[in-house]
């Protein structure tokens, strides 16, 4: 007789005190007890939650699999009767084939591995710059707005093109729309802000194009509102995401002190830490999926219509693909991680990411050796669960001036 399939009644929102950087205690129990579980989405209608690794790599490559926005269940709020509207012009991570390589050809040149290496002594100069600063101001400070939001908040803006005394709004209304803890209320006057920003952001580039991808995509066949989509798209994908892995991996680092020491003696390492930090982390926690038809997966049939959750971090811990999982190893080749997710829509910014941390976190180790927490780890203020980023919202810490 089969065993009857798990179910998990609610997805958590809370992580466990003095854990962090683990996933909730009920996810981990749900992939013990099998890759895949029921859920019933709030309102009522079922629902599955993947969280072993296989599975969830499995559903990300599958054209079975619908990323559509019209097609989602929302895993926290029910929704009801409202319909959700197809995703906005530009915002093509939440479309199918073949709109959505319609945009990613678009972009795909201008993220290549070559181009965004090429940025590395910029992004270092910036670095350096922000680390300056932290120093001459002397401890303690908060790591959050010192050194992991200026960072990737000046890259993706130069590589948008936004005027430099445009970018301190433009990165608060950002962080509003982000953050995960501001209302409704709040989160769309931040969100109509930033769209009649780049509205006025595209006309300008159409009219005096600069060397910037808005300017370049204006010599695309894109219309005004695909290009607004297309840079409120890549503002969430280099901003939000890179500032919570180094703000949350700075925090990891801390807390592990044999881990930053082994950064501090050898920097030559940071490209496995990084590697590692993402598969520890994964900041960006879970992401659906909606089947188009009836598939097999884990044994299970799950029907036409139906939303699966895939839980990318239970996954990245999954014992069956990576050893000794639950423990920060930045030595350890951690190749194969879903953290910049797997398949068509696996991460398009992600070598820029990969370089903005690869350099800052041995740049930080390097020139603040004592750098501790300022308060006791557990006071550490973490972001909501129900955050589409996982994250901290300051970072409290001092070192021996």
């Amino acid at each position: 007789m089969a065993e009857p399939v798990h179910t998990v009644s609610v997805l958590p929102t809370a992580r466990q005190s003095g854990y962090p950087f683990d996933p909730p205690e009920e996810l981990i129990q749900a992939r013990r007890h099998g890759p895949i579980s029921r859920y019933p989405f709030p309102g009522g209608r079922q629902g599955w939650l993947a969280t072993g690794y296989d599975l969830v790599r499995s559903v990300l490559a599958d054209s079975r699999f619908s990323s559509r926005k019209e097609l989602m269940l929302h895993p926290y709020m029910d929704i009801g009767d409202i319909r959700i509207p197809p995703a906005a012009p530009g915002e093509f991570v939440l479309m199918d084939e073949p709109q959505h390589g319609r945009y990613r050809k678009l972009l795909a040149g201008k993220f290549t591995v070559r181009r965004m290496r090429s940025l590395t002594e910029h992004i270092g100069q910036v670095t350096a710059d922000h680390l300056d600063a932290m120093e001459s101001v002397g401890p303690p400070t908060d790591l959050v707005t010192a050194f992991a939001k200026p960072i990737p908040a000046i890259m993706i803006c130069e590589l948008l093109g936004v005027p430099y005394r445009d970018r301190g709004s433009f990165q608060e209304q950002a962080a509003t729309i982000f953050g995960g803890d501001t209302s409704a209320e709040d989160q769309m006057d931040a969100y109509t802000a930033i769209q009649e920003y780049l509205a006025q952001l595209v006309a300008a580039k159409r009219a005096h194009p600069t060397d910037d991808i808005l300017s370049d995509l204006t010599g695309s066949d894109l219309t005004d509102e695909e290009l607004m989509g297309v840079g409120l798209l890549l503002l969430a994908a280099g901003l939000d995401t890179t500032t919570n892995m180094l703000a949350l991996g700075t925090f990891a680092l801390l807390s592990h002190p044999e881990q930053f020491a082994a950064l501090h003696a050898n920097p030559a390492i940071a490209d496995k830490a990084v590697e590692e930090l993402m598969r520890y982390l994964s900041v960006a926690k879970t992401f659906t999926r909606t089947a188009l038809e009836d598939v097999e997966l884990g044994g299970q049939i799950i029907e036409a219509g139906t939303t699966v959750i895939l839980s990318f971090h239970t996954a990245n811990r999954d014992p069956q693909r990576f050893t000794d999982p639950d423990t920060l190893d930045i030595q350890r080749q951690a190749t194969g991680h879903l953290g910049f997710g797997h398949g068509i829509h696996q991460c398009l910014g992600q070598q820029l990411a990969r370089v903005e941390m690869q350099v800052a976190f041995p740049a930080l180790v390097k020139r603040f050796p004592t750098l501790r927490l300022d308060v006791p780890a557990e006071e550490v203020d973490l972001r909501p669960e129900t955050a589409d980023v996982f994250g901290v919202k300051s970072l409290p810490v001092t070192w021996d001036a």
